[in-house]
């Protein structure tokens, strides 16, 4: 009697639901889970048109990345209306990749590992619930705070911008929404992405953004003429959210992903990705989880608190933050990277008392 059936491996068929970010960077790295057949179901195929500047810092888990990163900033400022601070670092430098091309690079690897692919959810009946992986948008909460923000592609004249340092936040500009900086990314002297952000539970109409661009453009770059190349935009929710499908596992924004305090996904979806390809190799069963800590979610809780309820504060505590940091620190507070004694100084950096109004509140609401 034949043993082969006791030392074969048997093939695990799953399904990962929507081809975005998630989606295909998952599908993208097939080959490191062995024993495995996937299938991507694409319910509404992205377009082309809807593309993004993505930015991250590089950490060691953003290395396959690097290939496609169109611009790196060792330098980035934090400006308000009475201070500038512009910090450098020297291991995690700030980095950009486009949407279109990260999705099409990801796409082929997936294609080369044999990954099939479906256009509609027809077939999505024929997998077992625990193993269809949901990459689908997340449930929002009514009235929850949202980062949402328009940004153009422009193009001046040559020595309009100063390519080697990128501006993560100049709060110069319209505080009477909620908190609302101009985020620049120049990738040349003579173009750059500018982004109108703003942090808060209303999304405002396009001549809001638009408006903020062309003031910031001349008022503090001193660009009078310029061309826009493109436009994007987008809105993303800051807090904890229900799974789209309770039926089925998340990955992605949709398994807690995004971060609360800043809206950042990119790099938390690969670290995502990473850890759960990381315990399957180990002999686990494929799952994935939040890849933050729950001490930068209550931190993350608290700051929200005080960005809604007391926006005036934004430009100070953001400003304070980039003044005791290092860039390197920055950096690795920012990608969920602290350890105790980095924490302990982030918090030391911002003044008590917004704080202190912050937790109050969130008691007297969990009591009510």
């Amino acid at each position: 009697m034949s043993n082969d059936g006791a030392t074969a491996v048997s093939n695990v068929a799953i399904a990962v639901i929507g081809d975005g970010c998630a989606g295909l960077s998952f599908a993208a790295q097939s080959e490191n889970l062995p024993n495995h057949t996937m299938h991507l179901f694409s319910p509404q195929p992205n377009s082309p048109k809807n593309n993004h500047v993505w930015g991250y810092w590089q950490m060691d888990w953003m290395k396959f990345v690097a290939p496609l990163t169109f611009k790196t900033w060792y330098k980035w400022s934090v400006i308000t209306a009475d201070t500038e601070v512009e910090m450098q670092a020297c291991h995690h430098p700030y980095k950009a990749v486009k949407r279109d091309g990260w999705l099409a690079h990801c796409r082929k690897n997936a294609k080369q590992n044999g990954v099939q692919f479906h256009n509609d959810m027809s077939s999505i009946a024929e997998f077992s619930n625990e193993r269809v992986f949901d990459s689908r948008p997340p449930k929002w909460r009514a009235n929850m705070m949202v980062q949402h923000f328009l940004g153009w592609e422009v193009r001046a004249d040559a020595g309009s911008f100063k390519d080697g340092t990128a501006i993560l936040m100049d709060f110069r500009c319209d505080q009477s929404r909620g908190v609302h900086f101009i985020y620049c990314l120049p990738f040349s002297d003579s173009e750059a992405l500018v982004e109108s952000t703003l942090l808060s539970p209303n999304i405002e109409r396009d001549e809001f953004y638009e408006g903020a661009i062309s003031t910031w453009l001349s008022d503090c770059a001193g660009i009078n003429r310029f061309e826009v190349l493109r436009s994007e935009q987008g809105a993303i929710p800051l807090g904890l959210m229900k799974r789209h499908d309770p039926n089925y596992h998340g990955i992605g924004g949709n398994c807690g992903a995004i971060r609360p305090s800043s809206g950042y996904a990119f790099s938390f979806i690969q670290k995502q990705i990473a850890v759960a390809l990381s315990r399957a190799a180990s002999g686990k069963e494929l799952s994935f989880s939040t890849p933050h800590k729950k001490i930068d979610l209550f931190m993350d809780r608290v700051f929200l608190s005080v960005l809604r309820n007391q926006p005036h504060y934004a430009p100070t505590l953001f400003a304070a933050m980039a003044a005791r940091l290092t860039g390197d620190e920055f950096a690795i507070f920012l990608s969920g990277e602290a350890n105790i004694k980095l924490r302990l100084k982030v918090i030391t950096a911002m003044p008590v008392w917004p704080f202190v109004r912050a937790l109050f509140s969130m008691e007297a609401v969990a009591s009510g």
